[in-house]
């Protein structure tokens, strides 16, 4: 007569655990969450212990029966066969949980059911005492609404302690959850599979147990093994049965990335006793340099949760990049397990499916990210006469057949964007033609191409000789983050290809909304550094780093009528940035300049700027300070007769005492600025934002008069690009 057994699982995980039972061949059934039910022999109790691999334990069911006292839980306890299980020697803990019930204390149970097993046990195998000394045969009471059930764990320790993980580290996943996100992804022997977060390894090494068909308990015992009553024949058969359904090493090795080569070590040595170290490869990588050149695989990542205290800001960014980087692997299927609500809003796409699960006590959502079916392989009359797999083996998820899966799970092109970039380099090859006699009949070696001229591609392209600088404008669209990502790059090589420009010398940026000490902010650390010419001089550039390359282009005309009217001039740069108008000054024949930035970093470069055209002398002074506090400072009584203020325009930078806002602070600047300058000396103030507004009846002491229409360059269709005016000193 067939036992009534009881796998018990996580939250989440019973339709996983009935397929792995229907794959032993069992019938099993869901009675309540985290709780199946099947029928089955001492066998069936030795394969499930042995095969199941994301069900917790294994128990024989006794009895289910209504208790609402004492009395009826004693004696159904009390009737029940216990001298079958256990030996008048075993230790019998009785553990017990009660919920929704009238027997609401856990330790009364526990102590009730105790005393019917003991006055049983004593009855019927004829001796005076229990000594407790064997081996442990653990009981279970469970009430729930009322309904006692009473059941013997056949498992012992939990079927998650496979008995390859022997040295522990933080935030390990438990091995019976990682085989279930491997069996609920589409990832089959064959196919790649790659961790990018793999930590001590524990989901690669459970895709690999499952690949290679090995018996997740094979490498422990289970409490049942231990009980004189339960036959050791059944063990032996059961384990032999195991090593027969074992399968050779997998043709495609599984990979597992992180960037904690103490994790890894841990992985490699927990992979090398499951038996599994041939079939998996372990590497030091960033996330952020996943690649594959493999088609068709998966991955499945437990990435950081960011729930400490202090962690959110790094993980979210962490979690933005996730599309990023997971659109390279254009067919391919992605698996990820989260604590966080907002993954879908912070990768920027939904999920075509979730599920919840629990890590630990940690309630997750598992998002499924679908990637294209993969082609069907060819068939032959050999192929389809081979035998099909054991039943024995335990389950692998493939696709619904009704899934409509075509596209990448992240990124692609939509296909408008065939029309767009067809449009853009008919743009930029009409443009260029325009501009193709610049370098040698004006000498302009830097400009601009395109400036957001067609509304669906919000770009602008800047030429710095050999190389291109295109900065790309936020502006709304339906495209997701990775296919926006997708769409940029092919506008990019859209206009390399348009340029006959390599690709490596394209640099790219985004230009958001931005204020204060954000505006100039370090974005990358390429260094393509280089040196470009314009009117007869040099300048550094850096056009991979920062937002702004260090010479802006749309001052062009402005930097030359510095040059013009610098002659013997004493000269002021305010806000100076790099010190292209220095340089000017300096080639226009200035006797003497100044530089004021608060940045240590421009300030140097300006100095870089300053020695790559000559000027090195005493006399072209370089200040890094607050430019207010040099206006002000009672030590600064040097007379100029030419200044350029070209400020920002909102700046909260940490080195000033108070926030800068061009509105709000330009009169008392330039009152300052007409103060420290000569009579007849020439101010130029310029500045980008377009919601300014000069009150030139707050400013005495010169004549004003706005020039922006001649400062801004031919190339720069935007005409309001900046605003500029000339201040006479009387």
């Amino acid at each position: 007569m067939p036992f009534q057994l009881v796998a018990t699982a996580a939250f989440g995980l019973e339709a996983v655990v009935v397929r792995e039972l229907e794959q032993l061949g069992y019938t099993p059934k869901i009675t309540r969450p985290g709780r199946i039910e099947f029928a089955g022999d001492r066998a069936a109790i030795c394969r499930a212990n042995l095969w199941l691999r994301s069900a917790d334990r294994v128990l024989i069911q006794l009895a289910k029966f209504p208790a609402t006292d004492f009395d009826a839980l004693f004696d159904t306890a009390g009737s029940l066969p216990w001298e079958e299980w256990i030996a008048a020697e075993a230790a019998i803990p009785v553990r017990g949980r009660s919920h929704k019930s009238q027997l609401t204390s856990v330790p009364a149970c526990q102590r009730t059911v105790k005393k019917a097993i003991v006055e049983r046990l004593l009855r019927c195998h004829g001796v005076g005492e229990l000594p407790e000394t064997g081996p442990p045969v653990s009981v279970e009471v469970a009430i729930l609404d009322d309904e006692a059930t009473l059941s013997i764990d056949t498992s012992g320790a939990g079927l998650h302690k496979r008995g390859y993980r022997t040295l522990a580290a933080q935030a390990q996943l438990r091995e019976t959850l990682a085989a279930a996100l491997v069996q609920l992804s589409f990832w089959k022997p064959g196919r790649p599979l790659i961790d990018p977060f793999c930590g001590s390894g524990t989901i690669v090494i459970e895709a690999a147990l499952i690949g290679r068909n090995l018996a997740p308990g094979r490498l422990r015992d289970f409490a049942a093994e231990h009980w004189p009553a339960f036959p050791a024949q059944a063990w032996a058969a059961a384990r032999q049965e195991a090593g027969e359904l074992a399968l050779p090493a997998l043709d495609e090795r599984l990979l597992g990335t992180d960037i904690d080569p103490a994790a890894l070590s841990l992985a490699r040595y927990h992979a090398e006793r499951a038996g599994v170290a041939d079939d998996l490869h372990f590497q030091q990588r960033a996330f952020a340099d996943l690649l594959s050149k493999r088609q068709y695989g998966c991955t499945i990542m437990n990435p950081p949760y960011g729930l400490r205290m202090g962690e959110n800001r790094e993980i979210e960014e962490l979690y933005r990049q996730l599309p990023q980087v997971l659109r390279r692997l254009k067919t391919w299927s992605h698996y990820i397990l989260s604590a966080r609500d907002d993954l879908e809003q912070l990768v920027g796409q939904k999920a075509d499916r979730r599920r919840k699960l629990y890590n630990a006590q940690i309630e997750c959502t598992y998002y499924q990210f679908y990637g294209p079916r993969p082609p069907r392989p060819q068939t032959s009359a050999a192929s389809s006469a081979a035998p099909s797999p054991s039943p024995n083996q335990p389950p692998t998820s493939a696709p619904p057949k009704s899934s409509p899966i075509q596209t990448a799970a992240f990124g692609g092109l939509r296909p408008e964007a065939a029309r767009q970039a067809e449009e853009f380099a008919n743009r930029l090859r009409k443009l260029a033609r325009h501009l193709r006699r610049w370098p040698t009949k004006r000498g302009i070696t830097c400009y601009r191409i395109y400036d957001r001229d067609i509304p669906e591609i919000p770009l602008v392209v800047d030429r710095y000789e050999d190389a291109l600088h295109i900065a790309e404008y936020q502006r709304p669209h339906e495209r997701t983050a990775a296919e926006h990502a997708d769409w940029l790059d092919h506008m990019v090589r859209t206009a390399c290809a348009a340029l006959d420009t390599p690709r490596e010398l394209a640099f790219v940026k985004h230009r958001a909304r931005q204020r204060g000490n954000t505006q100039y902010e370090r974005v990358d650390d390429q260094r393509a550094l280089r040196v470009v010419s314009e009117g007869g001089l040099k300048f550094q550039v850096n056009l991979s780093d920062y937002i702004d390359t260090g010479l802006f282009l749309d001052h062009r005309i402005t930097r030359s009528l510095v040059r013009d009217a610098a002659t013997g001039k004493n000269f002021l740069n305010l806000f100076a940035y790099t010190g292209a108008f220095t340089v000017y000054a300096a080639a226009g024949g200035a006797a003497k300049t100044t530089s004021v930035d608060l940045s240590p970093t421009y300030v140097q470069w300006a100095e870089d700027n300053l020695r790559l055209n000559g000027f090195t002398g005493k006399e072209h002074r370089l200040v890094c300070r607050d430019v207010q506090e040099f206006l002000t400072s009672s030590s600064e009584i040097e007379k100029y007769d030419l200044a350029i203020v070209d400020p920002p325009t909102f700046s909260n930078s940490k080195r000033l005492d108070d926030d800068w806002d061009v509105q709000q602070h330009f009169v008392p600047l330039l009152q300052q600025v007409i103060a420290k300058l000569t009579p007849g000396g020439v101010v130029y103030f310029s500045t980008n934002s377009r919601r300014f507004k000069l009150d030139e009846t707050a400013l005495a002491g010169g004549t004003i008069r706005e020039i922006t229409r001649q400062t801004v360059p031919e190339d720069y269709r935007n005409k309001k690009i900046h605003r500029c005016w000339r201040m006479v000193v009387t």
